[in-house]
């Protein structure tokens, strides 16, 4: 079978997880790389060993010999370069979110209808070993009805800046850029149920809080410790069409005493923790039990989650078959993200 060509669209960090991953995969050329940072493109074609390098992503949309394209830029050029791209012809991976707004998403989905391309939404967390795990037991009746779940990404020092700070670019802060994967994760494993209503809340206190010493964190390329539009803190409370909710909160930055990621979902024959590690809780014999399956890697691995969604873009792409994270996937979390600024902004709940 021919390999899939494939043109990378944006050369920062993300994209060194999508070039790896494609690297590693014997169906997969990396044909293309583009980026407004012509220098920076040009570093990432040497040390993967990519033949064509654009400055202007339009050039390589044009580029007939390639057949589908990874999507690494900036949440607000998400909707413009995806519906670029799927009426130029290609199959295209769009890292999340999906966009910034719900408008932009139903551009999007009518641009996938009208071509026919796969698209396929870069909600990495779906495609690690361990939520697929869990995902097994669900499916056979182990959890039994998912009524409730709950979330936590909590950072006490981790505001990107950069872009990711500027809510023009970002579309907001941690709800947008960290919290899309905890809620996609539950809202996934929960069979995916229609959104209702949300009740959200953000809070702007802290700044990115530059002055704390002793401590790393991570820090985008364009990092000025000067400007920050973006929340600190998020929480909502999400409803669905089934009577299941959602219950989640996340931050760049809080005053807690140590970071906290926790993924947790109740059903009426069982329960599920995904982070901080995976573990089931069920009834047995009028006891209740603890599980932990015995698994190589306990909690999340991100090199070996973007190795899974890019085998599983590629296989798509080869087979016409419709990805794990579909558009309409994309569509429905924007609903959430954008219903928990808007609750926020307007306080009161939103309803769908």
């Amino acid at each position: 079978m021919t390999k899939i060509k494939i043109g990378v669209i944006g050369a920062g960090s993300i994209a060194g997880l999508h070039l790896q991953s494609y690297q590693k995969n014997s169906d997969a050329e990396l044909y293309a790389i583009s980026d407004a940072n012509a220098d920076r493109a040009r570093e990432k074609a040497e040390k993967y060993g990519i033949p064509h390098v654009y400055e202007d992503y339009h050039e390589l949309l044009a580029d007939l010999e390639i057949i589908a394209v990874s999507i690494c830029t900036w949440n607000n050029s998400h909707a413009e370069i995806a519906i670029k791209a799927l009426r130029a012809g290609k199959h295209v991976l769009v890292e999340k979110p999906l966009s910034r707004t719900v408008a932009e998403a139903e551009q999007i989905q009518a641009a996938v209808r009208e071509t026919g391309n796969i698209l396929q939404v870069g909600f990495v967390r779906r495609y690690d070993t361990n939520a697929q795990l869990i995902r097994r037991f669900i499916d056979n009746g182990e959890l039994g009805d998912i009524y409730y779940a709950k979330a936590s990404c909590l950072r006490r020092l981790g505001n990107p800046g950069g872009w990711f700070a500027d809510v023009n670019r970002s579309g907001g802060g941690p709800l947008i850029d960290i919290g899309v994967h905890v809620i996609d994760l539950c809202w996934y494993l929960m069979g995916r149920p229609k959104v209702v209503s949300v009740s959200g809340n953000t809070y702007k206190k802290l700044g990115n809080r530059a002055n704390v010493q002793n401590l790393s964190f991570y820090k985008a390329a364009d990092y000025d410790a000067s400007y920050n539009s973006v929340e600190d803190m998020a929480n909502a409370l999400i409803r669905f069409e089934n009577g299941a909710s959602l219950a989640v909160d996340v931050s760049f930055t809080l005053h807690a005493k140590q970071d906290e990621l926790t993924v947790k979902l109740f059903g009426d024959k069982g329960g599920a923790e995904i982070e901080p590690s995976l573990m089931l809780v069920s009834e047995k014999y009028d006891t209740i039990v603890n599980l932990l399956p015995q698994i190589d890697r306990p909690s999340f691995n991100a090199n070996a989650a973007f190795q899974n969604e890019i085998d599983h873009f590629i296989s798509c792409c080869q087979s016409g078959s419709t990805p794990i994270s579909p558009v309409e996937d994309g569509l429905e979390i924007m609903k959430m993200l954008c219903g928990v600024y808007e609750s926020a902004e307007k306080g009161c709940e939103i309803r769908f």
